[in-house]
């Protein structure tokens, strides 16, 4: 899933986009708002993979907006009636451009080219075995190899390091979708560990350092499936 957020100061625009993508399956809508401000806080505090911004709004320009927003990884898709904004737009790294009215099929490829530039920079980062998340409304570069195991918190997850913690707005399942399936496994509802870190296995936990992470039934099938695999 691809979670996105949208900008617009008309609320009839805003209800065409949550029309339209909640005809895609793999985005998920984080909201939409009239208050681009309001918008911010969001993406301070959660990871947003695409944008939809609108570019004249009455107290900040879209364009102007996309400059001063933390929008590390997100593919911004500029929606506005007045194309004069065009170049600008893509001056500003935009990965799409759409003139209102939208149509669905062109709304369409614009999310699939957003698609292709959020999976490509994940991607990369995995290549290098690291990701970003954000803690303490800033992005925080987490290696991959340092990760001793992922505990689920509700709506936060905290990932624990060699001697920290890092806690970030965002979801077990989210964070799954970015690991590497190869090396992390879902042990448990509330817990994701790394293959490589696991000193011990009994019928019910893992052993991590001093950690004892229970194995849940509903992931003991998948969890030893995934270890028989490793061991042939």
């Amino acid at each position: 899933m691809l979670t996105c957020i949208a900008i617009d100061d008309e609320p009839p625009a805003l209800e065409v986009l949550k029309k339209y993508i909640a005809k895609i399956y793999f985005l998920e809508l984080k909201g939409v708002y009239t208050d681009p401000f309001e918008a911010q806080k969001v993406m301070e505090t959660a990871p947003v993979d695409i944008l939809f911004l609108d570019i004249q709004m009455p107290d900040i320009n879209g364009i102007e907006f996309s400059r001063i927003v933390n929008k590390r990884n997100t593919a911004v898709v500029f929606t506005t009636a007045f194309s004069e904004y065009a170049v600008e737009g893509f001056n500003v790294d935009a990965i799409d451009y759409l003139l209102k009215p939208i149509e669905y099929d062109r709304f369409l490829k614009a999310v699939y080219k957003a698609k292709e530039y959020v999976d490509y920079l994940t991607s990369q980062e995995l290549q290098e075995g690291y990701i970003f998340v954000k803690s303490d409304y800033q992005m925080v570069k987490v290696n991959l190899k340092e990760i001793l195991y992922i505990e689920g918190l509700d709506d936060y997850i905290k990932i624990y390091l060699p001697g920290k913690a890092i806690l970030t707005l965002m979801t077990l399942k989210t964070i799954a979708q970015k690991l590497p399936a190869r090396e992390f496994i879902r042990a448990h509802r509330s817990y994701i560990v790394p293959i490589s870190k696991i000193e011990h296995i009994s019928k019910s936990k893992i052993k991590i350092g001093d950690k004892e992470i229970p194995i849940g039934v509903s992931y003991s099938e998948s969890f030893f499936a995934a270890m028989e695999n490793k061991l042939s």
